[in-house]
């Protein structure tokens, strides 16, 4: 079937070609799972398959950078594997995703590693990478980093600055944690909350008794977020690592991303889809399922004017990259918080409607063109994590990780209809301007106007190389202009 499937050629004839730079009017003609042609008046041999994109837009399939797939979290299983997951993730025009692994505390990475590969490899139907959890330090954790990243193709660890008594790492250890991973090359992802006042308020908020849903975000308001943000940044310019923050959620905390990039510090960041286009109101709803369904952190937030000041900063480059963060649970799982808001699991759906809600939010919205949505939900992912050209990019040469997109096309988003896993969709009845018509992963068709034809485990694990230039290069030369200052 392998074999058999690699031969298929595809000619995508009419459609416009849009990449994070440009917008083309070409062919593109694929065979062995990779790109072979782009351009006008092709001369390709015959038996390919034609799909006629004429007025429709040919985009580089969806990267999503954060996907919780198959995870136990606070004591529940998140609603979807590896194989429901990145079906969803076809569905909506995403053909890579990029898992965690998040070890317990004195947990061997590289045995969580293992394990999540064992699963990961036999279900998942688009290709695939995985970011380790540094959720304690010592030598062994270091010496795993090391392995990690010289044999197992992982790129990227991710610190905790919240999670106390779970996975906070202490400011010196992040320090540490964030030399090793310059020294080896890794990209530092670093959630940021202050992880001993967001624990002291809620204890605060409960001996209130506010035990709703609201208490998420009574308890981790936002200066919270940008107090860590800030430090964050700080450690991690003392530490000469490019830093990359995960999650972000408030104005303040974009205003210290914003701040760090125009004093020249190796910055980038990603938000979620979530967090760019709901806000916490959700959290007084009436309904405790429907506020307890809206609980992640950093917590959606109150001022009604957070999401789009962040698609704004989507839009300028202040933030990189827009991800589901998907994490599903259902309403009885959420359940076991019912009479206590630290119990309800966090984590929210999305990997299914990313692309769909953030062209109805971004490009619909005015915040952004076809070129940056590609870049934020594609391309920037892609140079971030050490990928590109090879994918986030339609030219001769790249995966053949392809959409075509109706810009015209319109859907309802509904759980009736959703692919992905859990009991409430967080964007019911959001009328979506911009849908998936086809996806291809790897030169295989696998989602067509509704109808999947992808097979269990078909996708691939993709190993990532350190020292992406994106991140390292700016660092490189700092030292080097710094060295010289030094000389002197």
């Amino acid at each position: 079937f392998a074999s058999r499937s690699a031969m298929v050629r595809i000619l995508i004839k009419g459609g416009k070609v849009v990449n994070d730079d440009c917008t083309q009017e070409a062919d593109v003609y694929i065979e062995n799972g990779i790109i072979q042609q782009v351009g006008k008046e092709l001369m390709i041999p015959g038996g390919a398959k034609v799909i006629d994109a004429s007025g429709k837009l040919v985009l580089p399939g969806g990267i999503d950078t954060s996907v919780h797939l198959e995870e136990s979290f606070m004591n529940a299983i998140t609603a979807d594997d590896y194989y429901s997951g990145t079906k969803a993730a076809l569905a909506g025009g995403t053909t890579m995703v990029i898992g965690h692994v998040l070890p317990d505390r004195n947990e061997s990475l590289l045995e969580a590693y293992e394990k999540c590969r064992s699963s990961a490899d036999s279900k998942s139907c688009c290709d695939y990478a995985l970011h380790v959890g540094v959720t304690w330090w010592g030598p062994k954790v270091r010496a795993e980093m090391e392995k990690l990243v010289r044999e197992k193709g992982v790129n990227s660890f991710q610190m905790f600055m919240a999670y106390k008594d779970m996975f906070m790492l202490r400011d010196s250890e992040l320090f540490q944690a964030l030399q090793h991973c310059k020294d080896i090359g890794a990209i530092a992802r670093v959630h940021a909350e202050n992880g001993e006042l967001v624990a002291e308020g809620a204890k605060e908020t409960l001996d209130l008794g506010i035990s709703g849903p609201e208490g998420i975000e009574i308890s981790r308001p936002e200066e919270m977020e940008a107090e860590a943000t800030h430090r964050a940044i700080t450690i991690a310019n003392r530490a000469h690592c490019p830093i990359y923050l995960v999650n972000v959620s408030s104005m303040s905390a974009g205003d210290e991303l914003a701040t760090a990039k125009m004093q020249g510090k190796v910055v980038h960041g990603e938000t979620t889809i979530a967090h760019a286009v709901l806000n916490g109101m959700q959290y007084y709803h009436q309904d405790w399922a429907y506020a307890a369904a809206h609980v992640t952190v950093p917590p959606l937030r109150l001022d009604p004017s957070t999401p789009n000041f962040l698609m704004s900063l989507l839009g300028n480059d202040t933030l990189n990259v827009l991800t589901s963060d998907h994490r599903p649970f259902t309403i009885k799982q959420r359940a076991m918080g019912k009479d206590d808001f630290t119990k309800i699991p966090h984590g929210l759906p999305g990997i299914q409607d990313r692309m769909s809600v953030i062209w109805e939010k971004g490009v619909i919205g005015g915040k952004m063109d076809e070129n940056r949505f590609v870049a934020v939900t594609s391309s920037n992912a892609a140079k971030i994590y050490n990928l590109y050209p090879r994918k986030g990019r339609i030219i001769p040469g790249a995966d053949a990780d392809i959409v075509v997109w109706d810009p015209e096309g319109s859907k309802t988003i509904s759980v009736e209809n959703q692919v992905q896993g859990g009991d409430i969709n967080l964007y019911e009845g959001l009328r979506c301007h911009g849908v998936p018509l086809v996806t291809i992963s790897r030169g295989r068709l696998v989602y067509e106007n509704g109808i999947f034809t992808c097979a269990e485990g078909s996708g691939k694990f993709c190993p990532l190389r350190t020292f992406p230039d994106y991140l390292y290069k700016k660092m490189v030369q700092r030292e080097k202009v710094s060295d010289r200052k030094c000389r002197c």
